[in-house]
């Protein structure tokens, strides 16, 4: 009798290796090497001045998206002080390299290692407290860590602040805005390369399954609040080292930007770009700072026009109204965010001309 051949028609998972691996095609890795040469190739020789002062923010806000995406989408612990966490890596790194004098590079990590501390501290509430409660709690960490910025005058330097000496890496000014983009990027392709790998480990797998159903983790023998403060302190990590990057790049800070609405902000990246989606983290890193960046430039355009100016006192208090519009838009829309439109619209040109 004549043998019959099958053929496999998809991706077809045999082991646990093939389950667990990044990219399920070679055709996937294809696209991720394109991707980086043009990041770091391409992208940096056509753009100007402004264009890459733009780019490097996104590269600071995909960090620090990418950590609050692991906590609130994969561990479902939602967390309002994340831009005090970011503040708090912001004044580490500023004070060591301003004061104690260490390379910029070893003043990132520390930053990331101390606000990791501050949020397992923050995140304690975490093993009697969780949805309105734990929120609240962590609103609580936001102001006090906020008031400490203004009123710890020997540390922070109070309201004023304090600037930053000029930072230099290999000889180049590490404040302009090529250098950076080829310390920010880099920083922010690893990091979020690191937070995919721990989601394909034991932790993530534990993180995941917290979010879903905390009883049901405990009744599997996950130890609960362990693993919550884990996700706190990784998540906290990101944040300070965001933050780290942020202060050295603008070479002065005081303690006006690290507030509620920072940490609004990057809960708005996290539910634009997809909740449980790192991707999403990015799109939505993306979409947030290119919207703050859209609203200043149409407030200093009407500033500049006579016939506009009377409007721009009203266009620029609409940015927590757009903010809030996009939010509620995007939940009402595609709760999924931009990372399941984009896999929509991906999914539609592998399956082209069929409908399915």
């Amino acid at each position: 009798m004549r043998r019959l051949r099958f053929h496999p028609c998809g991706n077809f998972r045999e082991t646990y290796q093939e389950d667990f691996a990044l990219f399920e095609t070679d055709f996937g890795r294809l696209w991720v090497i394109i991707g980086l040469v043009l990041l770091f190739a391409v992208i940096p020789s056509i753009s100007s001045r402004y264009g890459l002062f733009i780019l490097n923010h996104i590269a600071i806000a995909t960090i620090g998206a990418v950590g609050l995406n692991l906590l609130i989408g994969y561990t479902g612990l939602i967390s309002l002080g994340h831009g005090a966490l970011f503040g708090v890596g912001a004044y580490t790194a500023a004070i060591l390299v301003t004061r104690v004098g260490i390379p910029f590079w070893l003043a990132l990590l520390c930053a990331g290692g101390v606000t990791a501390v501050v949020g397992l501290i923050l995140g304690m509430p975490s093993a009697r407290l969780k949805h309105l409660y734990l929120i609240i709690s962590t609103l609580a960490g936001q102001f006090i860590i906020q008031y400490l910025f203004m009123n710890w005058d020997q540390l922070t330097g109070g309201t004023e602040g304090f600037v930053l000496p000029k930072i230099t890496f290999l000889g180049l000014d590490v404040r302009n805005d090529l250098t950076f983009f080829f310390i920010a990027f880099p920083c922010a392709v690893i990091l979020t390369w690191m937070a995919v790998n721990i989601v394909r480990t034991r932790f993530g797998r534990a993180f995941v399954a917290i979010r879903d159903n905390d009883r049901a983790a405990v009744g599997m023998g996950i130890p609960v609040f362990r693993y919550k403060l884990l996700s706190f302190t990784i998540s906290s990590f990101y944040a300070g080292f965001a933050g780290g990057l942020w202060s050295i790049y603008m070479g002065s800070i005081t303690p006006e930007p690290f507030t509620l609405f920072l940490s609004i902000e990057y809960i708005a990246m996290v539910i634009v770009g997809g909740l449980g989606s790192f991707a999403g983290s990015v799109f939505g890193a993306v979409f947030i700072t290119l919207l703050n960046e859209g609203l200043s430039q149409l407030t200093t355009f009407t500033m500049n026009v006579e016939a506009l100016r009377q409007w721009a006192l009203t266009i620029a208090p609409l940015r927590e109204f757009v903010f809030g519009a996009a939010i509620v838009g995007f939940i009402i829309l595609e709760p999924r965010g931009i990372a399941e439109v984009w896999r929509i619209v991906r999914s539609s040109f592998r399956l082209w001309p069929f409908s399915y």
